[in-house]
């Protein structure tokens, strides 16, 4: 980590510096022979914070992949800006400080996970022992040590994420970038990637995280947005935005059993004290479908 440190230059920023700040981007592809505009992204304005694990959820091309790529300077916007902790997305500094995991990355399958994670620190600059070093940080950090010296052709789905999870690491960027992590991994390495994303929080890392799996995100993340036909259809930390506000769940103490078909009417009369009155918790799930419905046009009635 210290010959990490020296190579790429901290970036120094307060807590009021977003590690990414989006501004009205927007993206037009031009498709096809006739080369039609495709709006793929909408003047979407987007914070996140440091430190926090932020979930971006949308069905396909709902703008999840473009939001990344914009985010990484993969790809230039329409119009907008994207910036990281307070740099352009597209400045050399900026990305020696982000980390990458695609939804399907490529490793070469004969080298082992030792010698992956080696080939990725000289390509950031790392070398010798500092990067031995780092090396082993990493395959313990993704519970892989015992699995360094086997070649990645006979890793496992979820062994593969977590040595992808490990390259996009080897320089300690402050941003993590992870675009469906858990994609096709069985329910015990799912975990242990959930797991690891808990852990990377604790350590102070900002992570964005594009996922369909919204149990999973609704497990790690503090914050969510949801984007459908390139714009943002709902946004907020999850505890708030899972309260259901259309019901209500009132808690009694010493309430007879007769009086429990009268709760709503007589919860005063019978002397019962109310604990509590707020809005039960929705799944993120249904408000997920429910938001994204709400963008949906009405469906033309059946002509005769």
């Amino acid at each position: 980590m210290a010959a990490a440190d020296r190579r790429v230059p901290r970036l120094l920023h307060t807590t009021v510096t977003p590690a990414i700040e989006i501004k009205g981007l927007t993206k037009r592809y031009r498709t096809g022979l006739r080369r039609e505009t495709v709006l793929a992204l909408d003047h979407l304005d987007l914070r996140v914070e440091p430190g926090e694990v932020y979930g971006l959820l949308g069905p396909n091309g709902s703008g999840k992949s473009t939001t990344l790529k914009l985010a990484l300077g993969l790809i230039r916007a329409t119009a907008g800006e994207a910036k990281i902790f307070g740099k352009p997305c597209a400045s050399v500094v900026s990305r020696l400080h982000v980390g990458f995991l695609p939804e399907n990355p490529y490793f070469y399958r004969f080298l082992t996970g030792a010698e992956t994670l080696m080939f990725y620190g000289r390509l950031c600059g790392m070398s010798g022992a500092p990067l031995s070093k780092r090396v082993d940080e990493l395959l313990q950090l993704v519970g892989l040590t015992n699995a360094a010296s086997r070649p990645l052709a006979g890793y496992s789905k979820g062994m593969l994420q977590r040595i992808g999870l490990a390259q996009a690491m080897v320089h300690d960027p402050q941003l993590l970038l992870l675009d469906e992590p858990t994609a096709g991994v069985d329910p015990i390495g799912s975990k242990e990637i959930r797991d690891l994303i808990i852990r990377l929080r604790a350590m102070g890392k900002t992570v964005l995280l594009c996922s369909h799996l919204l149990t999973q995100v609704q497990d790690v993340c503090d914050r969510i947005c949801i984007l459908n036909q390139g714009r943002k259809v709902r946004e907020g930390r999850v505890d708030d935005l899972l309260r259901d506000q259309k019901r209500l769940c009132i808690t009694v103490e010493s309430l007879p059993e007769a009086a429990r078909a009268q709760i709503a009417e007589w919860v005063e009369d019978w002397g019962a004290s109310v604990v509590s009155i707020e809005n039960p918790q929705t799944t993120l799930e249904s408000l997920f479908l429910d938001a994204v419905k709400a963008q949906q046009p009405p469906t033309p009635p059946n002509k005769p």
